[in-house]
């Protein structure tokens, strides 16, 4: 059943277009620094200054100009129509007959949600990688504490932070999934699931809610960074990781406590 929904993902023409546009962005990126000569004075995006002297930076930098708004919006678009999109089109009853029950499916979508949070990050990281081999040389990393490593360690760490950012959307998706068994239609789903996200950042950046700032599923998403630093730093990657799994803990339950006394005749 899992497979069946991720190939059914997998040919849906907005989910193309979303990950198409995911990988052109850092792209778009490294070509945009490449004719302005980058930022002056260490200005820009966190990793932006360092793209034009090696090119594995391109794909960090994507990942920090696309968290904020392009990568939640897709987890937003996906889970916000994973069950809402099922009933809109009258195939949730449809779904619901087979003897697989109703934990099942919601476990399979949510699986779903989860490997397309990856993947959605993973080309961010790869159009990264691409661009930067096109626009820039490459080879050793010098790290953010000064030491340099290879470039194939380079590469991995890259790909790492991919994959920490893809399980930091994890608590958006759990949110995301939660608010689609609440509503019969998509498009509130994801716009509310999306708002949240808008929310989060606006709490972040008010000083008097610093009491709450670590609780914000947003926290600590810029945590990747700490991958390029010798040795690693894991202590805000381990935070982020813990905040994401009570989101998905609190919402996960929550979605399973509307889903399964949802009457989906209606």
């Amino acid at each position: 059943m899992l497979l069946a929904e991720l190939r059914h993902l997998a040919r849906r023409t907005i989910v193309r277009v979303l990950l198409i546009v995911l990988f052109l962005i850092p792209v778009l990126l490294c070509l945009a620094v490449d004719l302005s000569s980058g930022p002056s004075g260490g200005g820009g995006p966190a990793f932006i200054d360092r793209v034009s002297h090696n090119g594995v930076f391109a794909a960090l930098a994507g990942l920090t100009v696309c968290l904020p708004f392009f990568l939640p919006l897709t987890v937003a678009v996906v889970s916000g129509d994973a069950i809402a999109g099922e009933s809109s089109l009258g195939t949730l009853r449809y779904l619901l007959a087979r003897p697989s029950g109703r934990v099942r499916l919601l476990l399979v979508k949510a699986g779903v949600i989860a490997v397309f949070s990856l993947v959605a990050a993973l080309a961010v990281a790869i159009g990264g990688l691409v661009g930067g081999v096109i626009f820039f040389p490459v080879g050793p990393v010098v790290g953010l504490s000064g030491t340099s490593f290879s470039l194939l360690d380079g590469v991995g760490r890259t790909l790492l932070a991919a994959l920490v950012v893809g399980l930091s959307l994890l608590g958006l998706a759990a949110i995301g999934l939660f608010v689609s068994t609440l509503v019969n239609s998509p498009v509130p789903a994801m716009v509310l699931t999306a708002g949240m996200v808008v929310v989060a950042l606006v709490a972040e950046s008010i000083s008097q809610l610093d009491f709450a700032h670590p609780w914000l599923f947003s926290h600590e998403w810029f945590s990747f960074g700490d991958l390029l630093r010798t040795p690693v730093v894991w202590n805000n990657i381990g935070r982020d990781l813990l905040l994401q799994a009570g989101y998905v803990a609190v919402f996960g339950t929550a979605a399973w406590a509307r889903f399964t006394t949802r009457d989906v005749l209606t």
